[in-house]
């Protein structure tokens, strides 16, 4: 009994990763497609979203927000306020530090690209019933949320080994 619970769930995290990896690709090359015709990056977007949809914050809670390193989001965020879409401002509480946050043109963007998905997504489960909906999605964001814990912890230590 013990060994045929093992060998289904053995069975399962291998269908599991299959399919999120499939899930994956597929959402990432549509991000891709979808945001770059905004004129930026899958990652400036993540970023982009973080400060419109939690608002003004510093380099290193951006970085911690999107499960990346501090340069790589100031290259990122360089990137943005070139285009005008982030503005850094002095910190009033830490002059040494900077506060970033999404200007009117990033609000912009950011809605736009928004609606371009939700449109999307409406698409995707119009013929699903309310219920089943829910249920998808509250499967998706606990997998999400699962995935996201780990990663944070991964982040304070490489499970990885040698």
């Amino acid at each position: 009994m013990v060994g045929e619970l093992s060998h289904t769930l053995d069975r399962d995290a291998e269908a599991l990763y299959k399919a999120v990896t499939k899930l994956t690709k597929v959402v990432q090359f549509r991000d891709r497609d979808a945001i770059c015709c905004r004129g930026i990056s899958v990652t400036q977007c993540y970023a982009l979203e973080a400060l419109v949809w939690h608002g003004p914050q510093s380099v290193n809670a951006l970085a911690d927000y999107l499960l990346l390193d501090g340069s790589t989001v100031s290259r990122v965020v360089d990137a943005l306020a070139k285009k005008g879409l982030v503005r850094r401002e002095v910190n009033p509480e830490d002059r040494r530090a900077v506060i970033l946050s999404a200007t009117e043109a990033g609000r912009s963007v950011c809605h736009q690209i928004t609606e371009d998905m939700k449109a999307r997504e409406r698409e995707l489960i119009a013929d699903l019933e309310p219920e089943q909906r829910g249920e998808m999605i509250r499967l998706i964001d606990r997998l999400a949320g699962e995935y996201e814990e780990r990663a944070r912890a991964m982040n304070r230590g490489c499970e990885c080994g040698p």
